[in-house]
This record gives structure tokens, sequence and C-alpha cells, in this order.
């Protein structure tokens, strides 16, 4: 009898130490817990996912296995609004994702314009830097002296000019003649000293008229400038010295025009507008057509001049750019005299009008 009884308490106890064991080994000290759910085989690999792994219902994508295509962030959770800042580093490695800042455009101005539709405004100009590297290597002395060359060579330099606009041999009904045009200047790129030269005559006679201007020249703005000097004339009948104000420069469509007033030593008062234009046929072929007028305040027999519109000559030359510097022409030139003018010329025995072939080279250095 004691012995069924011992065999059957051994037998309970065989049978109930597999169970606890489980049960302590799921709890971790001796509670027992749900067991732990299986997880679902992942799906395979597709050409758009690259192996991305199903995450389970409210797990969280971290920045590191987003990085590594294991998951997709939510667009929501990967940039709260009170997360830190995303160091370049750190986005770099993949960690995290750096927030993308709006653009910012401009504030408009009281007008509603912005950026470049808005007028050149006259702030002063940033001061130059003082603090020059180089003067950390070399002598400041030797750097001043070296900043001071390259403002003189980029802007303060000065330097001469000298330019024939016409040079040229005229066939003429009856004596051919010749024809000079040629302006030069000296200074800087604000104050320059401007000499204006031009003159004609007929081979084998004296020469019938030389123009020579003496100016100060200074720019108005970027394409105009403003002249003033005086003005002596030699040649046929009584000299005169005018005081002379004008202008010259590059208008509106690339024509070059030049007009000044003339008063006299014995007041006669009298104007002049010319201009030219090129016509670039090829890279060194050019077409000039070439305009100019002149206009007295009253009449100068002296000088056989008349009030009103006194002359006008229309050219046109076809020229040759050997190089820049050197071109040679051809063309043709019509001179008319009008009113008194012409009547003062008929009764010297020259014609009112005249028509002349020229050839001539145009040069500047």
């Amino acid at each position: 009898m004691r012995a069924a009884l011992l065999l059957a308490g051994l037998s309970t106890l065989a049978l109930g130490a597999p169970a606890a064991a489980q049960s302590g080994h799921a709890g971790h000290g001796g509670t027992q817990s749900a067991p732990m759910p299986m997880p679902e085989k992942p799906a395979p690999a597709g050409d758009g996912d690259h192996g991305q792994m199903e995450m389970p219902a409210g797990a969280s994508c971290a920045p590191e296995h987003a990085a590594m295509g294991h998951c997709t962030p939510d667009a929501e959770a990967a940039a709260p609004d009170d997360a830190p800042a995303c160091p370049p580093e750190h986005a770099a490695m993949g960690h995290c994702a750096p927030a993308i800042a709006p653009p910012t455009m401009p504030a408009p101005s009281a007008t509603g314009m912005v950026g470049t539709d808005l007028p050149a405004g006259d702030a002063p100009a940033p001061p130059p830097p003082g603090d020059w590297y180089a003067d950390r290597l070399y002598p400041k002395s030797e750097m001043e002296h070296s900043r001071h060359a390259m403002m003189l060579e980029n802007g303060a330099q000065t330097t001469a000019f000298l330019s024939f606009n016409l040079a040229e041999y005229q066939v003429r009904k009856g004596r051919d003649g010749y024809r000079w045009d040629a302006e030069g200047w000296y200074g800087g790129d604000i104050n320059r000293v401007t000499v204006k030269s031009e003159g004609e005559g007929s081979f084998g006679e004296a020469i019938e008229s030389i123009e020579t201007q003496l100016l100060y020249s200074r720019p108005v703005d970027a394409y105009f400038n403003l002249q003033a000097g005086i003005r002596q004339d030699l040649g046929h009948g009584p000299g005169r010295t005018y005081a002379t104000v004008g202008f010259e420069g590059l208008a509106p469509y690339w024509f070059e025009v030049e007009g000044a007033l003339f008063v006299s030593d014995k007041g006669d008062v009298s104007a002049r507008i010319e201009g030219y234009y090129d016509q670039r046929i090829t890279q060194q072929l050019i077409l000039q057509p070439m305009a100019e007028l002149n206009v007295a305040a009253q009449d100068v027999p002296e000088l056989g001049v008349g009030s009103g519109l006194s002359d006008m000559e229309l050219g046109l030359r076809l020229r040759y750019e050997i190089v820049r510097e050197f071109a040679p022409y051809v063309g043709v030139e019509w001179a008319r005299k009008f009113g008194d003018t012409a009547r003062f010329a008929r009764a010297a025995g020259e014609d009112a009008s005249s028509v002349s072939l020229v050839m001539g080279l145009r040069a500047w250095f």
C-alpha cells in the first residue's frame, strides 16, 4: 500500500515540472503572460520596393532604417513641429532628414515692384575693405603702392586718342580737291582736352577753309559728352574766332551725332548738327551714310553765309577695315547751298550744288 502511494506522488511531480518551467521562462519572474504573436512572412521583394519589409501596425520607421530602404517614414512623424534640427553631418549619414525652409520672396515695395523692376537707387557704395589679406604676407607699404598702380590702370589712367574720320581725294566737276576731318583728345575718363580740325581745298589753289576747335569735354551720362571751348576759322575771307558749346555721343539705334552752337567775336550766331551711322554688311565691309546741316541766325556777306539753313552735305561711303584702325573707302558726296548762301555763291562765280566722287582712308591711333 505504501509503495502504491509513493509511485503516484512521483508521477504527479514528473508531470507538473515541465509546465512550471514553461510558465517561468515565459514570464521571466514566475508571472504568466500572453504568448508573443508570430511575425508574418515578409512579402517577396518587387522591382519598386527593393525588399522593403512591411512594418506591423503602430510601429514607427526609424531614420536609419528609412535610409537603408527597410521602411518608409510617415510624413507627419518624419518632421514633427518640435523635432530638433538635423545637423548636416547626421543628414549625410542618413540618420535624419533636414527640414527644407520655403523660399523667401523679396518684400514688394510700396508700388508693388520687386527685383529688376525697381528703379536704380542712390545708396552710397560700401566702403572698400581695409583688412587686405596680402598685408599679412608682404610689407604693407609695398602692397599700398601696388594697389595704387592697379587703380590707376583700371579707371584713373591718362590716355590719348587721334582719329581721321575723313582723309580723302575728291573728284569734282572742274578742279579736283581734297578734304580732311580729324579729332583727337587727351585725358581720363571724365576730364578731357579735345581738338577738332576740318578743312578742304582744291589742288593748285590755296586752302579754301580751315576750322580748328579747342574744347574741354566732360561726360553728362554714359553715352554723351558736353563740350565747350573756342573755334578759329582761317581761309578765304576774314578770320573769325567763336565761343563754342556743344555735345557729341551715341544716340539710340547706334547713331553717332554731334552738335554745336557758335557765337563769333563779331556777334554772329550759327549752329551745326551732323551724324553718321555704320551699317555693317560683313565684319569688315561697312556702309556709312553721313549728313551735316549748318544754320545761321543772320547774313554774313563777307563770309558768304546767309541766314536760315545755309548749306547741307549728304555722303555715302563704303569702307573695308583691313584692321579696325585702318580702313580705305570709296563713296559719293552731294553738297547744296540754300537761300542767301546760294545767292552769295553764284555772285562769286561758284555753283550752289556739287557732286563729288571720293576715295580716302579712315584711321585711328
